[in-house]
């Protein structure tokens, strides 16, 4: 019973998953119960009890670094309500007129300046799916195509820094959050980049798809004052906090009181800062903050007693066992978390499965490959954390998906969402590939900033 308990306690957590119950609790009860299982087996001390709620004290209560959780989160909610994505959307198309699909490109570049801003997908594909979806429609665009860019562009904030699942990642992995992300930037910026070459060649193989605008574009004076109006307070607050943490001015939990402060800033720029709005902002910060760390208390409690019951040896036993080769693993490690995407939010993957995957994961050499071991857990980080987006985006309960219909029109049916979305699933995967076989891309710009 000993030698199998570990996997009957992770049997045990993926199907009360299914039972729709918080997952805080789900993790937090399967690991009490375990633990009470492991006391009758004598696998499992009860001394061990008491060790659970410092190790949620230490890990969550009193981390610092967690305290930029909630600063980005509410930055995110505050420039949701500040009107800058409309603006922005406005001058991207004024800027973009002239490319093949144009309007569709605006939508990808204004969701890689929001990730840059926000980092909440949620916020950002009902955002965008708002502003530009009725317009994509009303301009002849299909709907998988108009979808489909606004469901991966929408995603990208979960990668692209001050990305909210890397500051976890960070503290779980005991990797330094500057280094991730800087490692990030890269992979976000070339999947942006994938986006616009494939909406790019849509456009020019069926245009009528995706049909060029027609009438006068702004020029002159007035365009000129558009760009300046919609694009300098974004940039602007993205240097910022950004800036302030590649520059090594401010660590990444004073930066997100400075991205906290700076949206403060803009809200009240464009008018909208009032008590309402503040209220609202802080009410669903602490809403999704207590989420979160609920979800991390009860992940400790989990992988806690998982660990005392020797799950970490089983793991790796089975690793050695297979005698399978360190590729093969890996790529065993991305096709589960590719596979939970399918059911289960980042927050679940990230909390249960690291955990569980990363001591497995130290076996495997590939310092070789990568360049050095500094640099194998941050590789490893960015391969998960592009693993994790496109889980926002697999049929059938990719959360982006649920967002964008939730938002979109009535006639914008599910089949069209899911048709839209499978090609940006595959550019994901391609740059899950690219990544895994060029670090470079990841770890280039971590390594000449912070040498």
């Amino acid at each position: 019973m000993s030698d199998v308990l570990p996997l009957v306690m992770f049997g045990t957590l993926v199907v009360l998953l299914f039972t729709g119950y918080p997952v805080g609790l789900v993790l937090g009860g399967v690991g009490l119960l375990f633990g009470f299982v492991g006391v009758m087996t004598g696998d499992f001390m009860v001394v061990q009890f008491y060790n659970i709620v410092p190790r949620m004290f230490a890990g969550a209560g009193s981390n610092l670094l967690l305290v930029a959780v909630p600063m980005f989160i509410f930055m995110g909610v505050l420039l949701e309500k500040t009107g800058v994505a409309a603006d922005l959307l406005d001058a991207l198309q004024a800027l973009l007129r002239r490319c093949p699909g144009g309007l569709a490109l605006s939508v990808i570049v204004m969701g890689t300046v929001l990730a840059a801003m926000t980092g909440i997908i949620g916020a950002s594909v009902v955002m965008i799916t708002l502003l530009a979806l009725p317009t994509l429609l009303a301009r002849g665009y299909s709907a998988p195509i108009a979808t489909g860019s606004i469901a991966a562009a929408g995603t990208l904030g979960i990668l692209i820094p001050p990305s909210i699942m890397l500051v976890v990642m960070a503290d779980l992995m005991g990797a330094s959050v500057g280094r991730l992300f800087l490692a990030a930037v890269l992979p976000g910026l070339m999947l942006s980049a994938l986006y616009t070459l494939y909406v790019i060649g849509f456009a020019i193989r069926r245009p009528a798809d995706a049909p060029r605008p027609t009438g006068p574009a702004p020029g002159g004076f007035a365009f000129a004052a558009l760009l300046l109006k919609s694009l300098v307070p974004p940039v602007a607050l993205i240097v910022l906090v950004l800036g302030s943490i590649f520059g090594g001015y401010a660590t990444t939990t004073e930066a997100s009181g400075v991205g906290a402060a700076g949206a403060l800033v803009l809200a009240a720029w464009y008018r909208q800062l009032n008590w309402a709005t503040l209220v609202d902002a802080l009410d669903r910060t602490v809403k999704t903050v207590g989420m979160v760390f609920l979800i991390i208390l009860g992940a400790t409690t989990f992988s806690f007693v998982f660990r005392s019951l020797g799950g970490d040896d089983m793991v790796r036993g089975l690793i050695e066992d297979v005698g399978a080769g360190r590729w093969t693993v890996l790529a065993v490690f991305m096709t589960a978390i590719f596979v939970l995407g399918f059911f289960f939010d980042w927050t679940e993957i990230v909390l249960i499965v690291l955990p569980v995957i990363l001591p497995a994961f130290a076996v495997l050499d590939f310092a070789d490959h990568v360049g050095s071991n500094r640099d194998v857990i941050i590789w490893f980080a960015m391969l998960v954390a592009i693993n994790l987006q496109t889980s926002f985006l697999t049929p059938p309960f990719g959360f982006a998906l649920f967002y964008l219909k939730g938002a979109a029109p009535p006639e914008v049916g599910v089949g069209a969402i899911y048709q839209g979305v499978v090609p940006f699933v595959a550019l994901q995967l391609t740059g899950l590939a690219l990544v895994a076989v060029f670090p470079a891309i990841a770890l280039w710009l971590p390594n000449e900033v912070l040498r």
